[in-house]
């Protein structure tokens, strides 16, 4: 796997696995969650936070997902999110899940900046956004 902004380990769980012992697809996309959450937090950032003091939240406005390999029960992964596009409203990502060199998923995602009360789109704040131009 090439080197990334950020990497997060995680390890399969049986929960995580369909009846065929295998990661279940829908699994990489909270695996793709964890080390985006985990990206911000790295950064000084907490979601619950930012929502506090800055009135914004994060969502998912759209997710491509390419399954290449499976992960089996006991793997050690290394989830990775790069920051590929930031824009003022929006930040895209670029993911993967690898065991060892073997990139097993990737993503593209798209993150929207939405107000906490209304859901309408919000301008993530300046010093943010400069801190995730930097990471891109």
């Amino acid at each position: 796997m090439k080197q990334a902004s950020f990497l997060w380990p995680i390890r399969v769980y049986y929960e995580d696995t369909d009846a065929g012992g295998v990661v279940f697809y829908a699994n990489y996309l909270k695996f793709f969650e964890r080390a985006r959450t985990e990206m911000l937090r790295s950064m000084g950032h907490e979601q619950d936070q930012l929502r506090a003091s800055e009135g914004i939240l994060f969502v998912v406005r759209s997710v491509q997902v390419d399954y290449l390999s499976p992960a089996r029960f006991n793997d050690m992964l290394q989830i990775s999110a790069e920051v590929t596009l930031v824009k003022n409203a929006s930040l895209t990502f670029a993911q993967a899940v690898a065991r060892g060199d073997e990139v097993l998923a990737t993503g593209l995602i798209r993150i929207a900046s939405l107000d906490a009360d209304t859901f309408r789109p919000k301008v993530i704040p300046k010093y943010l956004l400069e801190q995730l131009k930097n990471e891109h």
